[in-house]
Formats: structure tokens, sequence, C-alpha cells
């Protein structure tokens, strides 16, 4: 099939690289030249493990293409919308402003023979409104949410666990669902399940399933509150409830929080939506969430300064991470940038180092001190802490090593991704969220 796809971000490039692998005719559209440019020298402008590898794939077999060009689109009958839909600078509430120039710049080149694709996580009731203009050209709108976890984006979009189709009612409805069905003919193919739903519903999976991580990463947080008030261990406390099957143990991870472009402003914009529909009520709960989450980051910066005696003036802290998360160099809302940024505003030599995140850190903090290599950032540290929990940290760092090169014996695992026994073993002060 012909595609394209409008907005060459994390979403789009990885969507259409991922089309494009699957046998589909795709253009992707962007108004960032520089990123055009590089996705067509078969580049990505930001780190996804396998996206370089099939966007050069992609681009030999002149399958793929990427261009500035809205008037490109004009070859595609399936237009999937994969613009972001940040915050707004002036509440919670999601701004729609690129969703809307999207549809605004497809509408020339629509027909009836098109069908249009919101990918975008967006308020519930976007679509019923966006749905009347593209009505207008004869074109069908319908909404086919991402569910992308960073670091395996491209998995996810080949293999997904589930296709969601929010559909208009009638012949519309049917015959768009045979579209989406052919476009994902692998996925079908391979035994994927497909939800069909109406528009609404399918913007609610989105956020809901967004709500829902979001709430059981910061209930295990405040269990880790509870647990640090009492002297429990809450990694213990996880592994107990986390064997109930009503429960499961992904996401009982106790640490400084979620971070990313998804989970923190998706939770908001959710509790905004809710508030104008007159429902805010029903998810007041968020608010608390969010809240607990940027206090466990808090929480982090406070373990440090207490372990240094009460003060970090003028010590070396070696910040272990800046992505919110492994496998990425997204830094959005990162929590391991917002504990190092915290550090050094309490006069904290601050040296920062992760594997793929620092040139985007360096941009948005250059007063952070920054070195890629681990072992140097360690190097007279007065204290480490661990903030992403990467496999150069968790896993291949050891104990005695990292005491053969810092100074101080102070660790806080802001992750609870560390052997406590094994670095206490050497002669380490180590703290935890919410462990003893």
């Amino acid at each position: 099939m012909k595609l394209s796809v409008i907005g060459c971000g994390y979403l789009g490039a990885v969507h259409a690289a991922s089309m494009a692998k699957l046998g589909h005719e795709v253009v992707g559209i962007d108004v960032d030249a520089q990123k055009v440019a590089l996705l067509s020298a078969g580049q990505a402008p930001f780190f996804e493990p396998e996206l370089p590898e099939i966007l050069a794939e992609a681009g030999q077999t002149g399958r793929l293409t990427f261009t500035t060009d809205m008037s490109r689109v004009a070859d595609a009958t399936v237009h999937f919308i994969a613009v972001g839909t940040p915050q707004r600078h002036d509440g919670n509430a999601a701004d729609l402003t690129y969703v809307e120039a999207a549809v605004d710049g497809l509408l020339p080149y629509l027909n009836a023979d098109h069908l249009v694709v919101g990918k975008s996580t967006v308020p519930v009731g976007t679509a019923a409104s966006l749905a009347a203009r593209v009505a207008e050209t004869g074109a069908t709108l319908v909404w086919n949410p991402e569910f992308l976890r960073e670091g395996f984006a491209v998995k996810d979009t080949i293999t997904p666990d589930r296709l969601v189709y929010g559909v208009p009612a009638g012949d519309a409805g049917a015959h768009a669902t045979e579209i989406l069905d052919e476009v994902y003919a692998a996925a079908i193919g391979a035994g994927i399940p497909r939800i069909v739903t109406d528009l609404s519903t399918a913007e609610l999976v989105k956020v809901a399933a967004n709500a829902f991580l979001a709430t059981k990463i910061s209930f295990i947080n405040a269990m880790a509150e509870i647990a640090e008030a009492t002297g429990a261990d809450v990694t213990q406390l996880a592994d107990a409830i986390g064997h109930d099957e009503r429960i499961g143990r992904r996401f009982l991870g106790a640490g400084i929080g979620f971070g990313g472009g998804c989970l923190p402003k998706d939770i908001r914009a959710f509790t905004a939506r809710a508030e104008e529909l007159g429902r805010g009520s029903s998810v007041a709960f968020l608010k608390e969430v969010d809240a607990i989450n940027l206090r466990r980051r808090e929480h982090a910066v406070t373990l440090v300064v207490d372990g240094l005696g009460g003060s970090v003036v003028g010590k070396r802290i070696a910040v272990l991470g800046a992505s919110f998360k492994p496998h990425s160099d997204d830094i959005r809302d990162s929590p391991a940038l917002d504990v190092a940024v915290r550090l050094h505003g309490l006069g904290a030599d601050v040296v920062v180092t992760d594997p793929q995140a620092l040139e985007n850190a360096r941009r948005v903090h250059p007063h952070l001190h920054y070195e890629l290599d681990r072992d140097t950032a360690l190097a007279g540290a007065d204290a480490v802490i661990v903030v992403t929990e990467w496999d150069e940290y968790r896993r291949e760092l050891s104990p005695s090593h990292a005491a053969s090169l810092a100074t101080g014996r102070l660790i806080v695992d802001g992750r609870n991704c560390l052997d406590p026994a094994a670095w206490r073993a050497v002669g380490w002060e180590y703290r935890g969220m919410g462990r003893p």
C-alpha cells in the first residue's frame, strides 16, 4: 500500500520505517528540514535500537522517502498523523496545535478514496471534532493509538501486543477496518488481537493505559514512603504482592519515578480533559499520582545530602544516567536530570554520565558537567547516585571497581537496581529507595 506519515519525530519516524519494512511504500513528511535530511540519509535523529538498520534497509529498497513537501502525500491513500501533543505552556492540557496543522495540511490532498489515521495521543473528543472537517473531502478519519515503549519501539510497531481501531459507525467504519487490516496484515496474520471501537473509546484506551501504568508506579513509590518510615523493604513487598496474578510484578519497581514524553504529560492532559467534561473528580487521584512521582526525585536528593552529612556544597557527585529510561536518549521530563539539576542547585559539583543522552542533556542544561566515560565520571567522586538503570551501571559496574575510582563511599540507588549486600561488602554505604 502507499502510505504517508505526517510528523517524523519519535513516533512518526519509527512508524514510517516499520511500515516500509513490512513492504508498504511510505513517504514521511516533516517541517524540520534537518530531521528530514538525516532520515533521508538513513540516520535516526534520536537513539532507538534497531531503527538505524531498518531505516537503511527500507531506504535502499526505495520504499521509504522523507520530505518537507506536503504535496507528496497526494500519491498515498492512507495518511497517518503522528505529530506531538505536548503539554500546553499555560496549563496541563494537551497542545493540539500540531495535530490541527497536520489535518489542515492534508485537507487539500484528500478525496473519497483516502483514510486519515490518527496515531497521536489526544484528549477524548478530538477525533470527533476533526472527523467532520475530513469528511468534507470525502475521506474518512479513524483513530489508531500507538503503544510504543522507547527502547523497544520497532518491535512494538511490527509486532504490537494489540491493535486498536477507532472507527465511525456504518459502512464507512467497516471499509476503514478493511483498509487497516490490509495495512497491518502481517500482525493480524500472526494472531495479534484486534479491537474495533468507536473514536472516543480508542482515544481513551491510550490515555487510560498510561494513567494505569503511572498509577501502578506511584503506588509502589507510595509504599516505599511507608517502608522508609517503618524499616520495611519495598522490593520484598513488591515481590510478594507481585505473585498475585491480579496485580503482577511489572511496573512495581520503586525508585525515583517515571518521566519521558508520555506518562507525565498524558496524565496531566487526561486530568485537564476530565475537568472540562465535568468529571474531574473521576480522575482526581491522578494529581496525587503526579505528586508522589515528583516527591521521589526530591527524596533521592535528600538521601545524598543526608549521606554527606547535611551538605553537598563543593562535593563531587557522580550521577549515573541522564535519559529518563535505559535504551533511550530521551531526556524529556527525565527524573535523572531533575536530580542532577537539584544537586547542582545545592552547590554540588555534579558530573553526569550516560551512554546516549549527553548531547541532548547538554543542550538543555549546559551548566552541568558531562563525561561520556563512566569511569572518568566516577573518579574522585564523594558520592555516586544511580538514576538510570543502564546495564553499564547495574550489571557491568562492580562495587570494588567503583571503590578504586571514587573518593567517598556513598552509593544512592535511585532505581533499586543494585545488590545492597555486594556494595556494602566492600565498604560502601548503600542507600536505596524504600529499602532499609
